[in-house]
């Protein structure tokens, strides 16, 4: 079983359904490999907040049974997908980080908890999220390095992809709480456009900017599990009915010709370390025609207030309930955060939301001469300590603009610790910005 254990964890998601769908391995083979690596890494890492072993068994041993039945299986039959802490599971504790949701077990499953049941994909567990999907960091550390932070919010799903503890995982973004973490930690972080996956079931922050995501270990994997996702519900109003984008067969095809990339230095790229400096610019130059920098106007240099303006006053109004005996309970970031969004003024709150059209507009320009934005995921590689989960003014900005966007791990530090490339594209263009970053991580290996 070791050995058939450590082939399964070596093989990504797009190939352990291959194995699946053809009956090579079953969902219990692929259970028992993830519960095996769990058990060895887990006691360091600390990636989960909740995870039952025989919960996971009986999943896989049911999956089998249906399998034996001849009827069709779901496009994630038999794959383990980790979810985010933040995210309603009936039956399971969904407890948002923080003591003062201890022992909150929901009656109904999140609206993605539904999709992935009837996709046929096994929930492996609830990772570890920052205190209310915000900035006071859980106990999880880096599997690249314990003594490092693997980022936040969704700090437990990315190290769970990373540790090979789970193929796929679940978390949301509100500033960076995606693809920060998973250049952190060295997988794929997939945030789609706003308003893609539905929330209903989801720990609401900031409605404005809060965004469902993904994790995988390439943008293939990211197509496949948010294929699932990607839907309609009325509850949620930011979603909106549209055909099934068919993510995987558009991110896996060749593109027709090479993809073009705007490489941009966003506002404040003087405080990205050397190392990132130098790694974005010799991709960039590495890409010679294919790519070109431009630089973004002036007024995007405001887009980081403007995002924590509209998240902090969102925030308050909906964290409000958390306050009720002055915020005792609440680590000092989160109390900051509800404290601060209650003093904004609700002109200042609708000025911002005014700017989010204005500024994806200029994105949007951008992008008529280019495939995909090229700009950094992160300042720099993972900060060495757990007490911080790090910046994310190099992921705000898409996320205030309701871009899609992916983070790719392209580099390498030289302590050893990955560094992420972000490539962001135009609203609803999911699956074209997934094919140019399955383009570009397939071209590295190559060149």
């Amino acid at each position: 079983m070791k050995d058939m254990s450590a082939s399964l964890i070596d093989l990504d998601a797009s190939q352990l359904r291959e194995r699946l769908a053809s009956g090579v391995v079953s969902a219990v083979d692929v259970a028992e490999a993830h519960l095996a690596q769990i058990e060895e890494r887990e006691p360091d890492v600390q990636a989960f907040a909740w995870h039952d072993p025989a919960y996971v068994r009986a999943q896989a041993a049911e999956l089998d049974r249906y399998r034996g039945t001849g009827r069709p299986l779901g496009p994630l039959h038999g794959l383990p997908v980790a979810i985010k802490d933040v995210i309603d599971t009936a039956k399971i504790p969904t407890e948002n980080g923080t003591s003062l949701d201890a022992g909150r077990v929901p009656k109904l499953d999140a609206f993605v908890i539904q999709r992935l049941k009837q996709a046929g994909a096994i929930i492996l567990g609830k990772t570890v999220t920052a205190e209310l999907a915000f900035m006071h960091p859980g106990k999880t550390r880096n599997p690249h390095n314990l003594a490092h932070t693997p980022g936040g919010s969704s700090s437990g799903s990315a190290a769970a992809v990373a540790a090979g503890m789970a193929p796929l995982a679940i978390g949301t973004q509100t500033g960076g709480s995606v693809t920060r973490p998973a250049a952190f930690c060295g997988v794929t972080g997939f945030k789609p456009t706003f308003g893609a996956i539905p929330r209903t079931g989801v720990l609401s922050q900031s409605p404005t900017l809060d965004t469902v995501g993904v994790f995988a270990r390439t943008p293939n994997d990211a197509a496949l599990i948010s294929d699932a996702l990607f839907g309609y519900d009325p509850a949620d109003k930011a979603t909106s009915p549209a055909p099934a984008p068919n993510l995987l067969e558009t991110a896996s095809a060749a593109p027709p010709v090479k993809p073009i990339f705007a490489f941009i230095k966003p506002p404040q790229w003087d405080r990205a370390t050397p190392e990132t400096h130098a790694a974005m610019e010799e991709l960039a130059g590495a890409l010679g025609e294919q790519c070109f920098e431009i630089p973004l106007p002036p007024h995007f240099e405001d887009a980081a207030e403007l995002r924590a303006r509209i998240n902090m006053a969102e925030m308050a109004r909906n964290y409000h309930r958390y306050m009720r005996d002055g915020g005792e309970g609440l680590g000092a970031p989160t109390l900051k955060g509800v404290r601060t969004g209650a003093e904004i003024l609700a002109k200042d709150y609708l000025a911002a939301l005014d700017w989010r059209d204005v500024l994806y507009a200029g994105v949007e320009k951008v992008l008529e001469h280019a495939d995909a934005i090229l700009t950094p995921a992160a300042l720099g590689p993972a900060l060495e300590g757990l007490e911080y989960t790090g910046d994310s003014i190099f992921n705000g900005l898409w996320t205030f603009c309701g871009t899609p966007a992916v983070s790719l791990p392209l580099f390498t530090a030289e302590n050893g610790l990955p560094m992420g490339a972000q490539l962001v594209g135009a609203r609803g263009d999911d699956g074209r910005l997934l094919r140019t970053a399955n383009w570009l991580f397939n071209w590295l290996d190559e060149v």
